[in-house]
């Protein structure tokens, strides 16, 4: 194949990665076209059958090396609290909770389901401290 189809094809696959949504696996492929494209440019591609198996090798080749970290990367770290750290902070009730009952408090600017763990009825606005974490529900006591 010439040459200018593999630059051709490349800039059409890297082209397509950018139009659809989708997990890079064009972008791979496309990045392949374009090596084959530059192999076969200065006379380095032979005949067809080496060329595809290039293109072919190049492509998985590079999207098992690279796919992964580049997701990585692109997602970032995520800011996901953590919730060990809840334990020992202080909430503010938005409901009032009779002991054991389950209602509304807020901390950290975010709204949690809050159970009170301790003996004694919490009003609403008190503030009381988190005992522990069970899934997204904060156990509280008095502060």
């Amino acid at each position: 194949m010439a040459w200018w189809l593999w630059i051709l094809m490349g800039l059409a696959l890297l082209g397509l990665e950018m139009a659809t949504p989708g997990g890079f696996y064009l972008l791979f492929f496309g990045v392949g076209a374009l090596v084959v494209g530059a192999t076969v440019g200065v006379e380095v591609g032979g005949p067809v059958w080496v060329q595809w198996l290039l293109f072919s090798a190049v492509s998985v080749v590079s999207l098992l090396l690279f796919r992964g970290p580049l997701l990585a990367r692109l997602k970032g770290r995520e800011r996901d609290v953590a919730m060990d750290t809840l334990e020992g902070e202080v909430a503010t009730l938005m409901d009032d909770l009779s002991p054991g009952a389950v209602g509304k408090a807020e901390l950290r600017g975010t709204t949690w389901t809050a159970q009170n763990g301790d003996d004694r009825p919490l009003s609403r606005g008190q503030r009381c401290r988190v005992a522990r974490v069970e899934g997204l529900t904060l156990w509280v006591r008095a502060e």
